[in-house]
């Protein structure tokens, strides 16, 4: 998909008629296969020239397959001293893109061809390829992009992920999508060189393409185990820094999962949204950032709506009269709907904090 997408682009750019950017039937029903063949290494670097980064990507020094060893979350540091878990589920700084220039004609393609692709459709670059030694494993942790609607000066969100996620997400929506899945290809696994520039630049279209046809198929879009694969690290990462009051990393993990459940269009579970709102305001208001607090508490009053039951209703009304208060706007609607809440002995005087709330929630 990716290589379509951007052969589309560059005819684009290039001057071509418009209806060289229409998607054709054809693309629905994934022509391209992501299992890259050997032959198909001649060209390879040009083809992701500018879009992909490498670091540490010698010839393999062992013959370790790098998704034999399932580490877990707190074993994957990168090569500059952070910590696994910081590596996988943190967006890198701004210095490691790959291109930014890409990104943006990627998002003016998606703009100008969104009346022709699938609804809710993303685009997805690999912009950097990290080796990671942690003995005795050693495996590839591949940035991707998000790109989806929005201004072109907007930063994508990213997720970091190695071969073991994208092949547990295979494994599990072939177990559940037998039909639907059987038309999508995934990279098979190699006993030896998993960790040449030539493997992972395969891997790295490969996995474009993966992502690309299961965003092309309504009902494996709406899948919960697709909805996890992408949010479901990012929002586990930043509650824990946030219990830990390390705020302003926090911040950027809750804004990286906020953006990337409104490019996936669909719930990525039932109060995820909220609790990722509940994150957002906490670390807002510990950061002295009352303004952006309050605009997180109003949002997740919105889509509560009239759910009195709600155990998140009551702590976010009890933030949003403390905010108003402490700017000096109007917290009378907030304030009589929490009173009426109490006096129903519907939550405890006074309510739960957001924060106590975020602690104790587990994330499954």
């Amino acid at each position: 998909m990716a290589s379509r997408l951007l052969h589309r682009l560059r005819h684009a750019l290039a001057g071509d008629g418009p209806g060289e950017a229409a998607a054709s039937p054809e693309a629905e029903q994934f022509p391209e296969s992501s299992e890259l063949e050997d032959d198909d290494a001649e060209g390879l670097s040009s083809r992701l020239s500018g879009t992909l980064s490498f670091t540490s990507a010698e010839d393999d020094e062992d013959d370790e397959d790098e998704d034999d060893e399932e580490a877990g979350p707190d074993q994957l540091p990168l090569g500059d001293g952070t910590s696994g878990e910081d590596a996988e589920r943190s967006p890198p700084p701004d210095g490691q893109w790959g291109s930014q220039l890409l990104a943006r004609q990627l998002q003016d393609f998606w703009k100008k061809s969104r009346n022709t692709l699938a609804p809710q459709r993303l685009l997805f670059e690999v912009t950097s390829a990290n080796v990671v030694k942690d003995p005795p494993s050693k495996y590839v942790l591949y940035t991707l992009a998000v790109i989806g609607p929005g201004p072109p000066d907007c930063q994508p969100a990213q997720i970091s992920r190695r071969y073991s996620d994208f092949e547990r997400l295979h494994r599990n929506l072939q177990r559940q999508f037998r039909g639907p899945m059987a038309a999508i290809s995934f990279p098979r696994k190699r006993l030896r060189r998993n960790f040449t520039a030539e493997t992972i630049a395969r891997r790295s279209r490969a996995f474009e393409q993966f992502l690309g046809h299961l965003q092309a198929v309504p009902e494996l879009r709406h899948a919960p185990d697709l909805q996890d694969f992408f949010v479901l690290p990012e929002l586990r990462r930043a509650q824990s820094l946030t219990c830990t009051g390390l705020y302003r990393e926090a911040l950027a993990l809750w804004a990286n999962a906020w953006q990337l459940q409104a490019q996936l269009g669909t719930p990525s579970g039932p109060d995820r949204p909220l609790l990722t709102l509940a994150g957002l305001a906490v670390c807002h208001q510990e950061l002295e950032d009352p303004g952006e607090a309050r605009a997180c508490c109003e949002k997740a009053l919105q889509l509560l709506g009239d759910k009195s039951l709600h155990p998140l209703l009551a702590p976010f009304l009890e933030a949003h009269v403390r905010l108003s208060w402490r700017l000096g706007l109007d917290k009378r609607q907030s304030e009589a709907r929490l009173q009426a809440l109490q006096e129903a002995g519907l939550t405890p005087t006074p309510p739960p904090s957001l924060k106590e709330l975020l602690i104790k929630e587990v994330l499954d």
